[in-house]
């Protein structure tokens, strides 16, 4: 099974909040928060792709952004390869585009939301990254 190449952004704030959104309970992993993207066309480089997406979801444009880490996972029913970015500059004001609800919370906090378990070395990831930059 070929995994499903998505772009993700961690868009982190200066006051160290994170942005986060709750999935439709009728997508996979649904009622389960996530971090911004979406699926890389063919022949799409990874970050324009996460531009693209975060435009079309949120109405925000990525200004500076590096990669964070790379995630294959497999779920029962699908394999996805997460491309994920930290996105410390944005254009724009965030906006439900598409009807989902969008959250800024506390970094710190990230652990009190459930996601999907692909995710968790996002947030392994994230915590490495705000302590490197800490100490």
């Amino acid at each position: 099974m070929k995994p499903i190449h998505v772009a993700v952004g961690v868009v982190i704030n200066a006051n160290q909040q994170v942005l986060i959104s709750l999935r439709a309970a009728h997508q996979h992993q649904g009622n389960r928060w996530e971090f911004p993207g979406g699926k890389v066309e063919a022949g799409e480089a990874v970050l324009a792709s996460l531009s693209r997406e975060l435009t079309e979801e949120l109405g925000i444009g990525v200004e500076q952004a590096e990669p964070l880490c790379a995630i294959e996972h497999s779920y029962s029913d699908k394999k996805v390869l997460l491309d994920v970015w930290w996105v410390t500059a944005i254009s724009g004001q965030v906006q439900a585009l598409e009807g989902q609800e969008w959250r800024w919370v506390p970094a710190s906090t990230l652990a009190d939301y459930e996601f999907p378990a692909a995710n968790v070395p996002i947030l392994q990831a994230i915590a490495e990254k705000l302590t490197s930059r800490v100490n």
